[in-house]
């Protein structure tokens, strides 16, 4: 990766977490209103007391209601998928089934998206692969920005590999948080969202949930969202198992963040003494600053989003393990174990060959070096020799 390359993630890691409820509250806001209740406060509310049938976000003029309107349809699938997992180990008599339909639904939603987490992975690891190369450039033209930019495109188109094609996965991943937080904070906490359950007319899920409530009355979710295996947490809300001074701490929050922690030292390439790069350092610095910042959102967002993230995370774990190996997990604290020392990937990346000289196209005029010789003949008008009158001179 360039150091160009190297900012530019770290910057876009640091401002997604921030951008996070930001985006949260505004697909909240207009993504389902008939589900949100008149009046209501920014504080935490009992899943009771939704008293609104869940339906469809129809379409607006305002952007935020086009949006929504955009994101039920992908809703509407995951809601499906989770509640159909939901009902069938409800039926069986499984506890805590919400917890096993949420994990279902991760699994789901990551098995599908394999592919392009798989294109990441293969063109972060070449990047780190042309990392020598891209050395060697910036020494030749040091002092150079502009040109040690050119002769780094074009080595990378030369090879084959795009710094872009790695953007894509880590903008998928927003939009993917911001509809699991609406399935878990719109749809489990609703007395009636068999309208997102219904298909052309056809319910797909036959779940029983009260048509009208009362007047008056407090209706409970339609969903049980208790989760006894998890010491009875309700996925619905928010899980706090510490208060310190004012801020909840989540243990799920925590391993969601140690998770994280694990996954980003593995996307990091071996760690090289004879390397200096500052930019590297920084990178490794960022890494374990970032996953840390999910564990003050623990008192905050609901559990079940939590379960989407740590289990979507183990899978990502797998999937690199797979193909990079352990990456610059080791040596940790100087012990690397011996399952990790000359360890091979079960599918490893091969960097492409570089192309046959003779067929390698001219390099640009920018990126090939000039003598300053010639470039001086170039640029410096030449002196004309002789006696010079001292006219004018004087005054």
């Amino acid at each position: 990766m360039t150091p160009f390359g190297s900012r530019a993630r770290a910057i876009a890691r640091a401002c997604a977490v921030p951008l996070l409820l930001v985006a949260i509250a505004l697909i909240v806001a207009g993504c389902f209103p008939a589900a949100q209740q008149p009046g209501g406060s920014a504080a935490p509310t009992p899943s009771a007391s939704v008293q609104v049938a869940l339906h469809p976000a129809p379409p607006g003029a305002d952007p935020v209601s086009l949006l929504a309107f955009l994101f039920t349809p992908i809703f509407q699938a995951m809601f499906i998928l989770l509640v159909g997992v939901y009902h069938v180990l409800n039926e069986a008599g499984v506890p805590g089934a919400i917890g096993f339909a949420i994990i279902a639904l991760t699994l789901a939603v990551r098995s599908v998206l394999i592919p392009l987490f798989r294109k990441q992975l293969v063109s972060q690891r070449r990047m780190q692969m042309l990392q020598p190369e891209m050395g060697e450039i910036r020494r030749r033209f040091k002092g150079d920005g502009m040109k040690i930019r050119l002769a780094q495109q074009e080595l990378m188109k030369e090879r084959g590999v795009s710094a872009a094609s790695g953007c894509l996965p880590v903008l998928l991943q927003l939009p993917l948080l911001f509809i699991i937080y609406s399935v878990i904070q719109n749809g489990l906490t609703n007395f009636n969202p068999t309208a997102m359950l219904t298909v052309a007319g056809v319910q797909l899920v036959p779940l029983d949930c009260p048509t009208t409530p009362p007047p008056g009355a407090v209706v409970d979710p339609c969903i049980d969202t208790n989760v006894p295996w998890l010491f009875g947490l309700d996925v619905s809300l928010p899980e706090t198992t510490l208060v310190i001074i004012g801020f909840g701490l989540s243990l799920l929050a925590v391993a969601s963040a140690l998770m994280q922690l694990v996954q980003s030292r593995m996307m990091l390439a071996p760690p090289d003494p004879t390397n200096d790069d500052p930019n590297l350092r920084i990178q490794r610095q960022m890494m374990l600053f970032l996953p840390l910042i999910s564990v003050f959102y623990g008192g905050i967002l609901p559990a079940g989003l939590f379960i989407y993230w740590i289990v979507a995370t183990l899978f990502s774990i797998i999937q690199q393990y797979l193909i990079v190996g352990w990456g610059g997990m080791f040596p940790l604290f100087g012990w690397t174990p011996g399952f990790a020392r000359d360890h091979s990937p079960r599918f490893p990346v091969a960097m492409p060959p570089p192309p046959d000289p003779s067929k390698r196209p001219a390099p640009s005029a920018s990126v090939v070096p000039t003598k300053r010789a010639t470039s001086a003949d170039k640029t410096i008008r030449p002196r004309e020799r002789g006696r010079q009158g001292r006219r004018g001179r004087r005054r």
